[in-house]
């Protein structure tokens, strides 16, 4: 079978992530205001005919892509790992932000055409539908089960972390290690609530 003859047959799932990935490719090349389902079908080699059964314009495309290569925390059930989940919920920030998705979202966010045409559905669309921040996830879980006053749980302290590791990706151009995720939540997020070291509450972190 030729290579023409396997991608005609793609179909379903296989297909739809076909184009994900060509529109997640696109916008890093192109931006998000230069993004046209002819530049989307040609890199994902389906007809433009395809991607109109399903969405109506690129930047639809574009938002379908992002939300379904979005991660989601899932914080320990019992709650009793804060400072655990917090570094996992870090390191899935690491790795998404170094992902086809991530670099898409990094494009927009530093393009202000492409900011002004989309961060507002990015963030009411992606980001809100899965969650928010990387440890907001993570710390309301506990909140809501007492592990900490929910009143503290603002949004400063909800951005610390995304806050740092950002800046840490941007000042040296490399992900951050693990023990630089653990100095961040040891040192930022765990005082912000009151369980840091020597905190009313540090034992239960």
């Amino acid at each position: 079978m030729s290579d023409h003859s396997a991608r005609a047959r793609r179909r379903g799932e296989e297909l739809i992530r076909a184009i994900h990935d060509a529109v997640l490719e696109e916008v890093v090349e192109v931006g998000a205001g230069r993004l046209t389902m002819d530049g989307i079908a040609r890199r994902a080699a389906t007809p433009r005919t395809t991607l109109y059964r399903r969405w109506s314009d690129p930047i639809e495309v574009l938002l379908d892509a992002l939300y379904h290569q979005h991660p989601v925390e899932e914080p320990t059930p019992g709650a009793d790992d804060l400072r655990g989940d917090l570094i996992r919920a870090l390191r899935l920030m690491v790795e998404w932000a170094l992902s086809p998705a991530g670099r898409a979202v990094a494009t927009i966010l530093t393009d202000p055409k492409s900011v002004a045409l989309m961060s507002e559905a990015l963030f009411e669309r992606v980001f809100a539908n899965r969650g928010g921040t990387f440890t907001r996830t993570v710390l309301q879980h506990y909140a809501d089960r007492g592990r900490f006053p929910v009143e503290l749980l603002t949004p400063v302290v909800a951005d610390i972390g995304e806050a740092l590791v950002t800046k840490r990706l941007i000042d040296t151009g490399t992900a951050p290690s693990d023990e630089d995720l653990s100095a961040i939540v040891d040192q930022a997020i765990l005082p912000a609530i009151g369980l840091g070291p020597g905190g009313p509450g540090a034992a239960r972190a």
